[in-house]
């Protein structure tokens, strides 16, 4: 069995599945170089998502076949010396930090090249990810997949044109958590039945929010900040705010969720309706909060999902809510939200099958007092509660990285190539769309086709 196989299977659901960290311990490297299994890596991009993915790369251990030969990243004083010294440190493993600073220095040096990890900002993924794939490299390019749908329309084309892969970094598509929840909850057990209604959220308190400095004596030559697309070294440091370099919080965070949506539901959006603003962080260019509702129409009937960011407060955090006419389903990327809830006018004994068979774990049932309180009023008996039984105890983008390098030695399937990448860029491009311009947009099946 693969590893997506077995986390669908019922086994993997009875025993609680929980990934060991313990399973991605370091060996001794091989002195005899490159060996048969192993896929060398490059890192293009270094800062905070290129460490993070950097760390998850390491952690796979030697035994992975894994290693990371080069990293690229125009601040050299800061982001490129931190992470070639890092890389160099593991040298024992297999890993090497030869630093760069122009990418095409190092696509034109580094011959022994097999995959390219892409987490740079999101107006560079299409030039990055274009040169990547016609270097004859397989590619894992951080979300969101560009700034622009011609950027998004660019990168398809030549993955097509080449036959690399491009895995896009939606990495909730490789959890195993949300994998059961489509799979399990929504698919064999239909436990919500019919979803009418998307709830979702990201909420950012002020102080995760605050514009990013650097520290003294660290600056990129002003020359070189131009080369590549920056006024300032503010600009450099806080991107994302910034028109023509990414996309705001609702590209920035609500990327991942919406992208959820679409998942879950096998949908594409109909139309979009947003509100949003430039309310707090006034020395900004995009939106700092977004509230977004979008209209699907599935095989079921419609479905409508609403969707807020704000950077402002962090209260509860971030989730998606799908809601059904007989249950409801709370998950999350972190710990201790995901749960199950029956509807109250749905019998305790429709959902003991799934719980005979591990599917899922009751916690809270109604008790007769609550049935009786409600009785005789138009209030809603309170929903059983239910917990799943997979746990994901890894680094969040392991997974997603696992199932990339699995697909480029023919073990697995993407979890997010390149057409589903592609729709979740058309999907959530057109939320800033709509908040200009004041209204309902409409999708066409044409903007979804590559």
């Amino acid at each position: 069995m693969d590893r997506r196989k077995f986390l669908q299977s019922s086994a993997a659901a009875g025993a609680g599945l929980v990934f060991a960290p313990t399973a991605f311990g370091q060996t001794s490297d091989n002195e005899n170089g490159k060996g048969e299994d192993d896929i060398y890596v490059a890192l293009l991009g270094a800062g905070a998502q290129g460490q993070i993915l950097m760390s998850s790369l390491l952690r796979m251990g030697q035994t992975s076949g894994i290693k990371v030969r080069a990293v690229c990243d125009i601040w050299e004083a800061y982001n490129l010396r931190r992470v070639s010294r890092t890389l160099d440190a593991y040298s024992r493993f297999g890993h090497k930090g030869t630093a760069y600073i122009d990418y095409r220095e190092m696509l034109d040096k580094e011959k022994d090249l097999d995959a390219v990890i892409i987490c740079t900002p999101e107006f560079w993924h299409a030039e990055h990810t274009v040169a990547c794939l016609e270097a004859g490299l397989d590619v894992y390019c951080e979300k969101e997949m560009s700034d622009t749908i011609e950027g998004a329309r660019k990168m398809v084309e030549a993955a097509r044109r080449t036959g690399k892969l491009l895995q896009i970094g939606h990495q909730r598509r490789s959890n195993p958590r949300y994998i059961y929840c489509y799979d399990k909850i929504i698919h064999e057990a239909n436990l919500l039945n019919r979803i009418t209604t998307i709830n979702g959220q990201w909420n950012r308190g002020k102080a995760a929010c605050e514009d990013l400095g650097w520290p003294d004596g660290t600056e990129i030559d002003k020359e070189i900040l131009r080369e590549y697309g920056y006024e300032s070294m503010h600009q450099f440091r806080n991107w994302r705010w910034f028109k023509g370099l990414g996309g705001g919080p609702i590209v920035d965070l609500g990327s991942h969720q919406i992208d959820i949506y679409n998942w879950f539901l096998d949908a594409r959006p109909k139309a979009v309706m947003a509100s949003g603003g430039i309310d707090y962080w006034k020395d900004h260019e995009w939106y700092d909060n977004v509230m977004a509702v979008y209209e699907y129409e599935t095989a079921q009937g419609a479905v409508r999902a609403f969707y807020q960011t704000i950077t402002t407060n962090s209260s509860n955090g971030y989730y998606e809510h799908f809601m059904g006419d007989e249950g409801t389903l709370v998950v999350t990327e972190g710990a201790g939200l995901t749960k199950v809830y029956r509807e109250g006018h749905v019998p305790e004994r429709q959902w003991e099958r799934w719980v005979r068979e591990g599917i899922v774990k009751i916690v809270q049932d109604v008790t007769q007092e609550e049935q009786d309180a409600v009785a005789d009023v138009r209030a809603t008996v309170p929903a059983a509660e239910y917990e799943l039984p997979v746990v994901m105890d890894v680094a969040f983008h392991l997974p997603h990285l696992e199932n990339f390098f699995a697909a480029m030695r023919g073990q697995e399937e993407l979890t997010c190539p390149h057409d589903k990448g592609y729709e979740t860029a058309v999907t959530i491009l057109k939320v800033n769309e709509a908040v200009e311009a004041g209204k309902e947009l409409k999708f066409s099946d044409d903007e979804f086709e590559v």
